[in-house]
Parts: C-alpha cells; sequence; structure tokens
C-alpha cells in the first residue's frame, strides 16, 4: 500500500465547495482575468473530472467541452494510458538539463516528429508551450541569418489579427495589439503586420477569387518595401483561430511560400493549434502541401496532458549553427522527460485509434450542421476545416457590424452556454474546437444548444 504523503497547507482534505472556491478565488490568479475572478465571474469554475468531451465541475454540473480546454485536448480527457506512462517515466527519470544532456523520451519524441511532419522538417528545438516555441522560432531565425552574414535581418513579419503567444517577442509579432497596447508597448523592435486572408471581411474590399490572393502578394510588398536584407521571417498559422477560424484561399499559402523563397525570408509555420490531427489532417501545413522553415507546436503535441511544444527545422536552417555557432537560447524544461513520454504516448493514441480520420469525418459533419444555423438573423457566415470551426455573430447581416467583444450582448449569449451546458467562447465568433474523438451525437448535442442558445439570445434583444 502506498504511503500517503502529508497535505502541506491549511486547506483540510475534505474541503467543501464554498471553501474551495474562496481559496481559489484568493490565491489563484486565472489567466487573462482580474482578481478573484474564481468566486465573482459566473463562467469561471473548478473542473474535477473529464472523460472523452465531457467535463464535470465540483457541483456535478455536465458540460460538453466543444473547445477541448484551449483547443487542445485533441484526444480527449481521462485517457489513463498517459498518466501511466507520465509516472513510469517520472519514476525512472523525469528530469535531465536540456542544455547538459537528453533522455530517451526525447530522442523518441524528436524522431517521431522528424517521420511525421512534412517535408524535411527533422531537428527539434523543444519548449513549454506555444509562447515559448514561437519565440524559440524568431530567436533561430535572427540568428540563422547573422551566422549567414546577413546581420540586419531582425525583422519579422506577421498578419493582423494573429496570436502566437504571450511572451514578449510572441506578443510582439502577434497581430493583436489594440489588446496588448495599453499596457505593454512598445513592442519588440522590428516587427510588422499585413491584413491576413479574410475573405469574409476583406480589408482591402476585394472578392475572391477575383482579388487574385492580393492578400498574399501584399506580404512580397511589405518585403521589397522594408528591404529583403532586412526581413529575417514571416510568421502565420495555416489557419487562423484567433482571427475568427480564418481558413485561406488555396492560392494562398504555396503563393506565400514563393514569395519568402524569392527573398531569401524563413517562413514560420505556426501549428501550435492547427496540429495534431485539428484541421483533419496531422498537420494544416498538408492541406497546402506547404513546409515551413519552422514549424511551431505545442497543444495538441501531448494533447494537454504535460507542458510541451517544439520548433521544428529543415536541414538548412540548423546548418549555419555548427561548429562555434552556438544558439543563444535555452529553456529549463525544454524536452523534459516526462512531458516527452506523455506526447509520445499521445501520438501513439491517435495513431493506433484513427484520431485524425475521425477529426476530418466529424469534423465535415459538423460542418453541414452548422450551416443549418445560418437561418438565424445573427449568424453572418460558418466556415472552418476540420475540427476547427467557427460561426460568425453579426448585428446585421448586410453591414457585418460586428458585436463587440465586451459587450453585454455578448456577456448574456455566453452565459446561454454555460446553462445549457456547453463551454465554449463567443466573441464575434462562436469558436468550435472540440476533442478529436467526439461522436455524431455529441456534435448534435453541441449544434443544438448553439441552435437553443442563438435563439434566447436573439429573442431576448429584439433580433428578427
Amino acid at each position: 500500500m502506498a504511503t500517503q504523503l502529508p497535505v502541506i497547507s491549511s486547506l483540510p482534505s475534505d474541503a467543501g465547495t464554498e471553501m474551495l472556491q474562496e481559496a481559489g478565488s484568493e490565491h489563484i490568479w486565472l489567466h487573462g482575468a482580474s482578481r478573484r475572478a474564481l468566486l465573482e465571474q459566473t463562467d469561471k469554475r473548478i473542473l474535477v473530472e473529464g472523460k472523452g468531451c465531457i467535463v464535470k465541475d465540483i457541483d456535478g454540473n455536465e458540460f460538453i467541452d466543444a473547445l477541448a480546454g484551449l483547443w487542445l485536448v485533441n484526444i480527449g480527457h481521462g485517457r489513463r494510458e498517459i498518466g501511466e506512462a507520465m509516472a513510469a517515466q517520472a519514476s525512472t527519470l523525469a528530469y535531465a538539463s536540456s542544455a547538459q544532456a537528453t533522455t530517451v523520451p526525447a530522442i523518441r519524441l524528436a524522431t517521431l516528429l522528424s517521420e511525421i511532419t512534412p517535408g524535411d522538417l527533422s531537428t527539434v528545438f523543444f519548449c513549454s508551450g506555444g509562447s515559448e516555441a514561437v519565440e524559440s522560432a524568431v530567436k533561430i531565425a535572427r540568428q540563422y541569418h547573422y551566422f549567414r552574414g546577413e546581420p540586419k535581418r531582425q525583422k519579422v513579419i506577421g498578419r493582423r489579427g494573429s496570436y502566437h503567444g504571450a511572451t514578449y517577442g510572441a506578443m510582439s509579432v502577434s497581430g493583436t495589439r489594440q489588446m496588448n497596447e495599453p499596457y505593454h508597448s512598445p513592442f519588440m523592435p522590428g516587427t510588422m503586420h499585413v491584413s491576413p486572408p479574410y475573405c469574409y471581411r476583406c480589408d482591402y474590399r476585394h472578392t475572391y477569387p477575383a482579388c487574385d490572393v492580393y492578400c498574399a502578394d501584399a506580404v512580397g510588398q511589405m518585403i521589397e518595401y522594408e528591404g529583403p536584407q532586412t526581413v529575417a521571417a514571416v510568421i502565420a498559422e495555416p489557419v487562423s483561430a484567433s482571427q475568427g477560424i480564418v481558413v485561406p484561399p488555396p492560392e494562398y499559402l504555396p503563393r506565400l511560400r514563393d514569395i519568402c523563397d524569392r527573398h531569401g525570408v524563413l517562413l514560420i509555420a505556426d501549428e501550435v493549434i492547427n496540429g495534431f490531427g485539428r484541421t483533419g489532417k496531422m498537420f494544416a501545413s498538408e492541406h497546402w502541401e506547404l513546409v515551413g522553415d519552422i514549424m511551431t507546436l505545442a497543444k495538441g503535441l501531448s494533447s494537454g496532458y504535460a507542458p510541451i511544444a517544439a520548433a521544428v527545422c529543415r536541414p538548412h536552417v540548423v546548418e549555419p549553427f555548427a561548429g562555434d555557432n552556438k544558439l543563444s537560447h535555452l529553456l529549463t524544461f525544454g524536452g523534459h522527460a516526462v512531458a516527452c513520454a506523455a506526447a509520445l504516448t499521445n501520438i501513439a493514441i491517435m495513431q493506433d485509434e484513427g484520431i485524425v480520420d475521425n477529426a476530418a469525418a466529424m469534423g465535415t459533419y459538423m460542418r453541414e450542421q452548422l450551416e443549418q444555423l445560418r437561418s438565424h438573423p445573427t449568424v453572418g457566415d460558418v466556415r472552418g476545416i476540420g475540427l476547427l470551426l467557427g460561426v460568425e455573430l453579426v448585428k446585421d447581416k448586410t453591414s457585418k457590424e460586428k458585436f463587440p467583444m465586451e459587450s453585454e450582448e455578448v456577456k448574456t449569449l455566453n452565459e446561454l452556454f454555460i446553462e445549457n451546458g456547453l463551454l465554449t467562447r463567443a466573441t464575434h465568433i462562436i469558436s468550435l474546437s472540440p476533442p478529436l474523438c467526439i461522436n455524431r451525437g455529441e456534435v448534435d448535442r453541441i449544434v443544438d444548444i448553439l441552435d437553443r442558445s442563438l435563439t434566447a439570445f436573439e429573442s431576448k434583444y429584439g433580433y428578427h
């Protein structure tokens, strides 16, 4: 019988809901939230159990997790196999400094990633999360050019509306400055942004395909204006979740690849959300036969069972880092042995159980069901690929006027989702990214809750 370790805390082991909520409110600062949000905001809760697509809170309320935690619990909640793999590794060797050594799980995982990622991506720099992966990719890109005799190549071009992380460099290359400007500017020098391939709301007021995908050419124009000799990288998600589940036109990413090649600029393919089956292929890049020079991975790499991420590089990117040309960058928990064991088991489950194929099939079915919501007066668009889907909300279908993110109306809609047993989030987009193990019945349940919640919302605010 295992020895029970003492709980070194004033909080009793049998603490009830009220005591836990008070302690959590006082001592946990939830991310992106105000202080004491756990107690004061109705959309915050204590979750205690999960199985597949379903989670339960401390009060016994059951929810269908339509956002897979935060775009990442790809194989579903409650997979005991991953916990067992982590425990086995922790009891053998939990940690080794990535600056001095590596471990067998890290070698196995890096080898596996080199085999399943697109093209000749083959060398893996491990991190703890998506922000670190992006930060690492930017640093690698800058040093790559420095070692190749082009030290002025420091600039990074992103797209407006894209989110690449919350650390300083990742925040700077993100196209969400209006969120961070009051608190964190000035941002990292040399970061700039172009308009995204957002056909429903084209910044250029063009219509596809007559536009000839001008939004891609605009990236080349910016490179030429800034001077190619000053630009290190372009960063782009194949499908942008933060912009509102924006799937680019078929020509966009291949043309972006050509533009970067023509100007000697590295292309960072940010698959932190897209990767590991989310779009119906193992990596979203595969839909466009895209190979980024650096690919950033996180979230679905372990399905959230352990913090792990990676920046995966092509051979020509790592080639200059030879001899005395060392990478000026390290992370304490990069390649953590227990996290690597979790990721290996996660990918094995995905492969053995056909999780990616299920994501493709259920994504097609879910998109078909969501199309029925277009009859709602506040539904302007339905779009997505695989199980990365979105319903865009508008006040008026003709003008496409958005609902302000912090409006009382949006708050009400999110409350209706919770009341009806659905975990997701609505801004001007209802984001839908359920676990990839979802079945048709659970898809129907999500769409039914959306339908009922939208009906109640529209009735309350007089949308007809």
